[in-house]
């Protein structure tokens, strides 16, 4: 089969929803520019901000894209072509690209506040409480996560580190020539796109290379390894990038960024329209797949963000609404970058399914999906005569740049996230701030302490295979959040619930799975302990029992909400009916 039918079929559909379906939705949240958004209203020069549409749809979409739907995707090819490209397709259109805007529209109309604030606002303090202890801890699994990839990709490319913190100096002026110098913001943008590239090439000449024995830290005589001297770099600058007003660099480097994927998905399409790989995997291979399982409801799972994400409400209501400079740019910024990232994992689908199973198998066991798809990419731009080296190499810098990205906004969202938990009951107006109990620089410094002390330990490993369910459940957490504000608003539900019940489906079923699976590999090494005890051994033990507890407890979770939700809405049900 031709590989550019499912480009092409994936773009017409993407097309059409945004053109019929985003209309629907846009009615149903009645989206309004005459409303003064939060960003206007509440403006603080530090995380309330309006943004160019542009430059928002380039926050946006550098944060929630990553590496997750390209890695998801790639993964979850080994069930065959044909489910895994049906599931980004109609997911990416009728349960993310809703999500991702309503998550939106919801933040703005609760003056810019999280997801958490809708909950308490519908559901009561307890909910909000659960909800961001949920998110918190989802958030510290994120920068431990990401930071990891990203120590590991600097030390194995070196080039990387270089043309990404090239990035960060480029957005910096970027930001004074528009902000402080008074330059057009057109036609910097045109000088600086060419000096984004500039640095990969740079990048590429000039790699920062660690001694593989390490570094010594003057004065403390302590060698820290390649891979932790990155961790702490790293730390030292998601701290800042979370305190930093958002113009200066969160804004600028998200929207110079954004270019790098844009070109990434422009060369990824027009590669694969030209040279048209045929797709030698077939459309379904087996139901039941090793170490990933059954396809309900581990595809779904696995593919994640490639369709619909709970990390996007959280930035989606977190960094995006208080930057909205209109509530009409919520459709770009929203539905629109959900559509680009289901294109994207298109892509990546199609860099798996070209190879025959053998060599998926082999290089994914090998190398690991990014390497996969930059394998794919690279042999696609060879036909635009693009050395395949070179595009290897160029699609490996752009995903650890993103992978960049979403650390710093998820120290800044874990922030917020800390600071809501700690804010006054006290009620506040829509145009003031909530008072909090914790400073924006010790939020900080809580979540960059334990993300770092979790990467810098190696523990995120073994909470890895709970982390889909973890964000899908979010997701369904924010469908019904977003599901009882249009409620008690009088709209129309069935947009958001029916995505919202497939969801909580889905997610909690995954979790049984999961809970199951790691209750009986713990049972079994047990009984291999009471024979032959050894170290390996107890730590394998100890972390299925980890992964056990913490499934457990994000069913409870998510059913606990579930069942709040319901019963709210019986007792209101009731209430009308004694009128």
């Amino acid at each position: 089969m031709n590989s550019s039918f499912l480009i092409i079929a994936g773009l017409i559909a993407f097309v059409f929803a945004y053109r019929f379906y985003a209309r629907k939705i846009y009615k149903v949240l009645g989206i309004d520019n005459s409303k003064p958004t939060p960003a206007h209203t509440m403006s603080d020069g530090v995380d309330y901000c309006p943004a160019r549409m542009p430059v928002l749809l380039g926050h946006h979409f550098s944060s929630i894209a990553g590496a997750a739907p390209i890695i998801g995707p790639i993964v979850a090819a080994a069930y065959g072509w044909g489910p895994v490209f049906i599931w980004i397709v109609i997911g990416s259109i009728f349960l993310g690209g809703v999500h991702d805007l309503s998550s939106i529209i919801a933040s703005i109309r609760h003056s810019g506040r999280s997801i958490g604030e809708v909950i308490e606002n519908h559901l009561g303090h307890k909910g909000k409480v659960l909800f961001l202890i949920f998110c918190l801890a989802t958030l510290i699994l994120v920068i431990a996560v990401f930071m990891a990839v990203v120590a590991k990709t600097f030390v194995a490319t070196p080039s990387t580190a270089t043309s990404s913190f090239l990035y960060i100096l480029l957005a910096i002026i970027f930001s004074l020539c528009i902000n402080k110098l008074g330059f057009s913001f057109k036609w910097t943008t045109i000088v600086f796109i060419p000096l984004l590239f500039l640095s990969v090439w740079l990048g590429v000449q000039f790699p920062f290379v660690i001694p593989a024995s390490g570094l010594l830290i003057p004065g403390i005589g302590i060698t820290l390894s390649p891979n932790n001297f990155w961790i702490c770099i790293l730390l030292a600058y998601i701290f800042i990038a979370s305190v930093t007003p958002v113009w200066i660099l969160l804004q600028p480097r998200d929207f110079l960024s954004s270019f790098l994927l844009y070109a990434l998905i422009g060369a990824g399409v027009f590669g694969i329209i030209f040279v048209h790989p045929t797709i030698q995997t077939p459309a379904f291979t087996e139901f039941n797949v090793g170490k990933i399982g059954m396809l309900f409801p581990m595809l779904f799972v696995t593919v994640a963000c490639g369709a619909i994400s709970g990390f996007h409400s959280i930035v989606a209501s977190g960094t995006t609404a208080k930057q909205l400079n209109q509530e009409n740019d919520a459709v770009p910024v929203g539905y629109g970058a959900m559509l680009i990232e289901g294109l994207l994992a298109i892509i990546a689908l199609i860099t798996a399914v070209k190879l025959s199973k053998p060599e998926y198998l082999q290089m994914l066991k090998a190398k690991g999906p990014i390497d996969v798809f930059a394998h794919g990419i690279g042999s696609c731009l060879s036909a635009l005569h693009i050395p395949h080296k070179l595009g290897h190499t160029f699609a490996t810098l752009a995903v650890s740049a993103f992978a960049l990205t979403t650390l710093d906004t998820g120290t800044r969202l874990c922030r917020f996230c800390l600071q809501e938990l700690f804010t006054f009951k006290k009620k506040v107006s829509n145009n003031e701030k909530p008072k909090t109990s914790i400073d924006r620089y010790s939020a900080t410094l809580i979540c960059v302490i334990l993300g770092g002390a979790l990467a810098l330990s190696g523990e995120w490993k073994t909470m890895w295979p709970v982390f889909g369910s973890a964000n899908q459940l979010l997701a369904a957490i924010a469908l019904l959040a977003i599901s009882m504000w249009l409620y008690h608003t009088g709209r129309n539900i069935w947009y958001t619930v029916i995505p919202m019940i497939f969801m909580f489906t889905v997610t909690l079923s995954a979790l049984v799975v999961s809970f199951l699976r790691n209750f009986d590999t713990a049972k079994t090494v047990w009984s291999q302990i009471q024979t032959q005890s050894t170290e390996a051994l107890k730590y394998s033990f100890m972390t299925k029992c980890v992964l056990s507890g913490t499934t457990l407890l994000l069913f409870i979770l998510g059913t606990g909400l579930l069942i709040l939700a319901i019963n709210t809405v019986l007792k209101q049900k009731q209430l009308k009916l004694k009128k």
